[in-house]
């Protein structure tokens, strides 16, 4: 237990500085994917890469031991498991999907999932849509009063 609280110390989300943040955030997603290797691996740095892509001011994470981009709030985390590599949509039932690349998560009332099976692709433009979309979705950062 105490390896992990320590962990939760050091993540990304402690840093003082919001720019070392997403520095320390970026090596440790380049290091799960690294970590992962092989179709995960490549299919997580393929997704990132056109995350980032989508929108160049998107902010890189490290929560809840794994990656997430936000941009005026959680856009996407990105999840990989033995037989998937799973993106979830925050804010996923409220973006249009007319590409239906959301096949996961599919019957709540917030979030939408994409799970990629090994040899799987997803349509870049059609993806790029929807993560241009997921930014719109959370707007502008609310006014301080």
């Amino acid at each position: 237990m105490k390896a992990r609280s320590k962990a939760k110390r050091t993540s990304a989300t402690t840093s003082k500085s919001p720019r070392a943040t997403e520095k320390h955030a970026s090596r440790l997603i380049d290091q799960r994917i690294r970590d992962l290797g092989g179709w995960r691996g490549e299919t997580l740095a393929r997704m990132r890469a056109l995350i980032l892509e989508a929108d160049p001011d998107m902010t890189e994470e490290w929560k809840w031991m794994n990656p997430v981009w936000s941009h005026h709030g959680i856009v996407c985390t990105g999840e990989a498991y033995k037989k998937v590599v799973k993106l979830t949509f925050a804010r996923g039932a409220w973006i249009p999907d007319p590409a239906r690349l959301f096949n996961s998560s599919l019957e709540g009332n917030m979030r939408r999932a994409i799970d990629i099976h090994e040899g799987e692709t997803v349509d870049a433009g059609a993806f790029t849509a929807l993560v241009q979309a997921a930014v719109h979705e959370n707007g502008p950062p609310a006014k301080r009063r």
